[in-house]
């Protein structure tokens, strides 16, 4: 017949937080040992993977070990895996890009919109230039006072 145990906590019932691991001591006798919470461990804040070179601790063991125990080091180390770190770099250097392309787009547009206008401008004034050479050529001496001749009155 097998030995009877008992909790050696107060907490009586058969909860994940109060799990037990029944060892033979050197006396010969059965008695339970507690057993912790296995940790999930420390995941990525973006995709929720869990973080390599992290150890799985309770939450108060991490304040019990070193920061180079529970970072990598990287920036966001600890908190973020090193492809999302990949991907927002990515991402800031396409916005950066993005902006100064949008930039040169407005300046190009700026230029050639002054490009216009001085050549706008440039067509009108030769249209004006060329009415008033119209209208100087228009205005010849007439052609009957010209070709009268002159008559003395004696």
């Amino acid at each position: 017949m097998s030995q009877r145990l008992t909790y050696r906590r107060r907490h009586a019932y058969n909860s994940p937080g109060n799990k037990q691991k029944i060892v033979k001591t050197p006396g010969g006798r059965l008695v339970y040992q507690n057993r912790t919470k296995v940790s999930a461990g420390v995941k990525c804040g973006d995709c929720h993977i869990v973080l390599p070179g992290i150890p799985h601790l309770r939450p108060t063991n991490y304040g019990r070990i070193s920061k180079r125990q529970k970072t990598v080091n990287r920036a966001y180390g600890g908190s973020r895996c090193g492809r999302c770190i990949k991907e927002r770099v990515l991402r800031a250097f396409l916005v950066e890009e993005q902006k100064l392309v949008k930039q040169l787009l407005r300046k190009s547009a700026a230029a050639t919109a002054a490009a216009a206008a001085a050549a706008e401008l440039a067509a009108k004034d030769q249209k004006t230039a060329a009415k008033k050479a119209e209208k100087k050529g228009s205005k010849k001496p007439d052609a009957k006072k010209a070709d009268a001749p002159k008559v003395d009155a004696k």
